[in-house]
């Protein structure tokens, strides 16, 4: 089976096309290789899969020609238990970092807003 068309299957990518884009672009490996699009996978291959800061390394369980459901996607790959650490370690650690920042109880008054703009109109002097 092709590559973009089981990435697409398994729910990695909405579209076909989607998937496309980021195996040109080098965002998806085929058991430590950069693939071209029509790669034929079978199962056992190890797939890595790079969506910005995120990286889920999966190894094929399954192959389906048509999309279905999450929960059958979900039997076509079986992800790495370095993998899940990972993504469990960096859950962790954006909740810290929201931790970390002031959330406002409530939105400001009319004087607060006034106030605000003032301090940005005069370029935050006293």
């Amino acid at each position: 089976m092709r590559l973009d068309r089981w990435l697409w299957a398994a729910r990695f990518f909405k579209t076909r096309a989607q998937a496309k884009t980021a195996i040109e672009g080098g965002k998806v490996q085929v058991d430590g290789a950069r693939p071209k699009v029509a790669k034929e996978i079978a199962p056992g291959c190890t797939v890595r899969i790079r969506k910005g800061s995120f990286e889920q390394i999966v190894v094929v369980t399954d192959l389906r020609a048509q999309r279905g459901s999450a929960t059958i996607a979900a039997t076509l790959y079986e992800e790495t238990p370095a993998s899940i650490e990972a993504r469990e370690q960096a859950r962790a650690l954006r909740q810290m970092q929201r931790a970390g920042l002031r959330v406002p109880e409530q939105r400001p008054t009319r004087e607060g807003r006034r106030a605000l703009a003032e301090l940005k109109r005069d370029g935050g002097e006293p």
